[in-house]
């Protein structure tokens, strides 16, 4: 699944047996790739999850402690799931004495006995059983006539650890097959999970679609199974629905025809069972959605989204890339596509950026809908991006699948890193692969610095209840999953990590040791290390890299906190021989430099590591860069600004020598370095948008980021076309916003005077790459007008990415009483939809003017968030001992109900807080001197 905020593959021709997808055999994540043909014959290894998204904000009870089956999360293994014959009846018009949205729906399993057993336990989650003609919820059949099923004794559901509960008067045969009908009926919510609906305006009619999201623990929620990853299945689904509605399912359509219940007239829709399968992978739906479609190898590729939507040609695009990244993903697995249809869904409400069940992908609409009068460069990318993540997947994880969700990093570590070389394959002009830097190294360094870290890989008996499961869905599985498989892929060469060997020698590389040994030091303990080279000596250390470096690690580690780790690196601009690090230290003399040469290592950051070097060597990098940064790579100059900077939060170095970085960018033109720079002048803004620092930073920003700004005003003949390159185009917005962010003058009248002109017109000329920030400051330096007319717009949106940029927008204004009502905005669906309540306090809470209002609404208001993003979102700010004892208070005070999902996200931001106040103590002078000198001598 790709998160909000952000699958896997294999190869067939090459033939190794035999593997296990667990902890600790890290030589799979190179045989996975082997795997596919054999498991596609035999289709039965376990499932894996897919698009994370904001979890629901649970209320966790724990069980009493029993040595009962049923109070225990994990599923005892003594049945095992063949076949679901599933009839679903969802009624998209609310039932008339309860005023809920309903479904019904029947459901036979059929199943193996593998173990004796008088006791059948499969998952169920708020559904109501019909009793059936002996008064009981299900009835048990044997499918072999000589051997009689045992009578069902009684039923319970235990609500805690989600199962229904059949007793039997007798045990069930070793070897024998049986198939367990019921009926039920649950409700179709809006809770964007299960089976559920979602409901949108069109033409100023309310229509509602009934659509899913099972991962990863609610396919529970639509009908009884075994509902882990592990437990798959064939399927048969059939679906009840309105004449004139169309009903979607993984497999194709087998046939459809127009029935008659209790006098209505329906429409009866059967589905080609699917492949041997996980219960989180399913999807079906029922909406008055149109689509287009083309046919490429033989496989059916079908967009579908809202019928104005498809009109206005929104789906085109998606529908050109798909085709050639399915083809690249086909080569790259050298396996074709499972399946003889691709369908991808644009639904209006939606947890996560999308999911990929088989044959059926669900999306956002911002993630599969594309306008180009609305959408801009990122919003496209993003689109190419999240498709190849979800195509990526239909490999590996659905074909092939994790046996439980301890090992989630390696499906969705997986997918985030393809996704680039997929997107890359659709858009070669973009250069997407480098991005993968700023999207995900960097993004995930920030987690994995704090002692709240965890591994990759968790052990199995750690990860049981649903909530549990949840927490998985982080940053540490997509990202650091990534890093470290584009890692493993670099030193083993891509030709070698794609043919999925266990490679040593004899491979075109020399390892130090197994892939195994090597990879278990990234996978198995938290964290990253600092490399510390000292260019006089050829001294090369290693240290655990941590934000607090005071903070106590209480973690232990298998490896003691040490790893194996592959140095590419440069002298004077000269690529060198790679060097690797086994060891705490060690003299590597290639290392040593004279005062006229400079070393810099970890080349094009493949590399899932801090490096440090001797002052004289910081000293002859900032010179190289301030007379010819190009010498630099432009990845590495990114990362020289994003190590400078936390290593001088960690106390490595002086805060002054990452500010000393940033002097170089007045004459720096690329994308990557200025955006790694505002990801870390961020910090700064958090730290000292409230002191007297505040006055000077934005000083000496304004003056860095003129010439910047002077030179996008000139390349678009003053703003009147878009720059040629996708990089640049970036850049331009950087230009504008932090342009606008620091005062300078022209930028901020270039913002209220594109914005005035769309309200005295009411016709919208703004470039789409430039509305976010267009928006941003006209609003924030307007009023009430403003913000209203912008709020209107917002509420007529036709086109959901546009509805976005407005939504984050709002959110920028200084009026307090302007973001206090629009908090209440978010209570109530009808204005903000429950999938963006979450993004939009976190909007509020990013400006200096929101963050205290946001805080109180969490920590009084109500409603149902994604308390994991929004208690991140909402202390980011919090550097005093004040907002501590606050943010500790809160912790105790709904310790009775506990966080869920959110819990590891409170802990954290508590660890953020008490590094945040000592660093402001220890800096804040230093950095007011810094900022005052830099300003005086321009």
């Amino acid at each position: 699944m790709t998160n909000m905020g952000k699958g896997f593959y294999i190869s067939k021709a090459v033939g190794i047996v035999g593997i296990i997808l667990g902890a600790g055999a890290l030589a799979t994540i190179i045989a996975l790739s082997v795997v596919y043909s054999q498991e596609k014959a035999k289709n039965n290894v376990n499932p894996s999850p897919t698009d994370e998204g904001p979890t629901i904000r649970p209320t966790v009870t724990t069980p009493a402690p029993s040595n009962e089956p049923w109070d225990k999360y994990r599923l005892p293994t003594s049945l095992v799931p063949e076949s679901y014959n599933v009839l679903l009846r969802p009624y998209l018009t609310p039932d008339e004495t309860t005023e809920l949205y309903i479904f019904t729906g029947n459901s036979t399993v059929e199943f193996v006995c593998v173990e004796e057993t008088d006791l059948i336990l499969i998952h169920s989650h708020k559904l109501n059983y019909s009793k059936l003609e002996d008064g009981k919820l299900a009835t048990l059949i044997s499918l072999n006539t000589a051997v009689k099923a045992p009578s069902i004794q009684s039923t319970m559901i235990q609500k805690v650890t989600q199962y229904l509960v059949i007793h039997l008067d007798g045990k069930l045969v070793k070897g024998q097959r049986y198939q367990l009908f019921t009926a039920f009926t649950g409700e179709l919510a809006d809770d964007l999970g299960g089976f559920y609906r979602s409901v949108y305006d069109e033409g100023g009619v309310k229509r509602v679609v009934a659509t899913t999201q099972m991962q990863p623990t609610h396919a529970r929620k639509a009908f009884p199974c075994f509902d882990e990853p592990a437990m798959k299945a064939v399927f048969n689904i059939t679906l009840i629905h309105d004449i004139g509605t169309v009903a979607l399912s993984n497999g194709e359509e087998k046939e459809s025809s127009n029935i008659n219940i209790n006098g209505k007239n329906l429409r009866r829709t059967v589905f080609e069972p699917t492949p041997k399968m996980s219960t989180y992978l399913l999807a079906f739906i029922i909406s008055d959605f149109d689509f287009i479609n083309n046919t490429i190898d033989n496989v059916l590729i079908r967009i579908f989204a809202r019928k104005t939507a498809i009109a206005a040609g929104q789906g085109d695009y998606a529908l050109n890339k798909t085709g050639p990244i399915l083809n690249f993903f086909e080569k790259y697995y050298n396996s074709s596509y499972p399946l003889p249809k691709s369908d991808q869904i644009a639904l209006p409400d939606f947890n996560a950026g999308a999911m990929e069940n088989w044959g059926l992908i669900t999306y956002r609409e911002t993630a599969l809908l594309y306008d180009e009068a609305y959408s801009s460069s990122s919003n496209k990318e993003r689109i190419a991006t999240i498709i190849a993540h979800e195509l990526a997947h239909m490999w590996f994880g659905n074909l092939v699948t994790l046996r439980w969700w301890n090992d989630l990093w390696l499906n969705e570590g997986f997918a985030s890193y393809v996704e680039y070389l997929g997107a890359n394959e659709a858009e070669p002009d973009w250069n997407v692969t480098d991005l993968i830097v700023l999207s995900d190294v960097h993004r995930v360094f920030a987690v994995d610095a704090l002692t709240s870290s965890h591994p990759l890989s968790s052990k199995e008996e750690d990860v049981q209840t649903p909530a549990q499961i949840s927490e998985l869905f982080d940053a540490i599985s997509y990202s650091k999953g990534a890093a470290v498989l584009r890692m493993l892929s670099d030193f083993l060469t891509e030709a070698v990590f794609t043919k999925g060997l266990q490679a040593v020698n004899g491979t075109g590389t020399t390892l130090p040791d197994t892939v195994e040994k090597i990879m278990n030091t990234w996978v198995l303990q938290m964290g990253f290390p600092v490399i510390t080279i000292n260019t006089a000596t050829g001294f090369v250390s290693q240290k655990h890299f941590l934000l607090d470096s005071s903070s106590n690690v209480t973690a232990e580690s298998p490896y003691n906190y040490e790893w194996i780790v592959p140095i590419k690196w440069m002298k004077t601009g000269v690529t060198q021989t790679p060097e690797w690090l086994r060891e705490k230290s060690a003299t590597i003399n290639a290392m040593k430099a004279t005062e006229a040469d400079w070393v810099l290592a970890n080349l094009n950051v493949v590399g899932y590591y801090r490096v440090n070097y001797d002052t004289g060597n910081w000293n002859r990098l900032l010179s190289v860069l301030s007379t010819n940064h190009q010498l630099i790579p432009v990845i590495n100059r990114a990362q020289l600004v994003d190590d400078a900077f936390n290593l001088a939060r960690a106390q490595i170095i002086p805060t002054v020598l990452a500010l000393n970085v940033t002097k170089y960018l007045i004459n720096e033109r690329e994308y990557m370095p200025w955006q790694s720079t505002l990801n870390n002048l961020d910090f700064f803004y958090l730290m000292f948008d409230r002191t007297k620092v505040y006055g000077p930073m934005q000083d000496y920003l304004r003056n860095q980021v003129t010439n910047l700004f002077r030179y996008y005003e000139n390349i678009t003949e003053n703003w009147n076309k878009i720059p040629d390159g996708h990089m640049d185009q970036y850049n331009e917005v950087n230009a504008i916003s932090l342009a606008c962010r620091t005062g300078l003058d022209d930028c901020l009248t270039l913002a209220q005077t594109q914005f005035k002109q769309w309200m005295d017109s009411d016709i919208n000329q703004i470039h789409p790459n430039l509305r976010s920030t267009i928006y941003c400051n006209a609003i924030a330096g307007g009023g009430a007008e403003e913000w209203e007319f912008a709020w209107k717009k917002f509420l007529n949106a036709t086109i959901a990415i546009e509805a976005d940029k407005l939504r984050s927008a709002l959110a920028c204004t200084k009026q307090p009483w302007l973001l206090n009502r629009y908090l209440e905005y978010t209570l109530n669906a009808n204005m903000i939809r429950k999938q963006d309540a979450t993004s939009t306090i976190v909007y509020i809470a990013n400006n200096v003017v929101g963050q205290p209002l946001a805080w109180d609404f969490v920590r009084y208001g109500g409603g149902s968030f994604s308390f994991a993003n929004l208690i991140n979102g909402v202390t980011k700010r919090f550097s005093s001992q004040f907002e501590l004892e606050q943010l500790e208070q809160f912790k105790k005070d709904n310790a009775d109900v506990g966080f869920g999902s959110g819990t590891m996200a409170v802990d954290q931001s508590i660890e953020r807080t008490i590094a945040n106040i000592k660093w402001v103590k220890e800096n804040e002078q230093h950095v007011l001197d810094w900022f005052k000198a830099e300003t005086k001598s321009k």
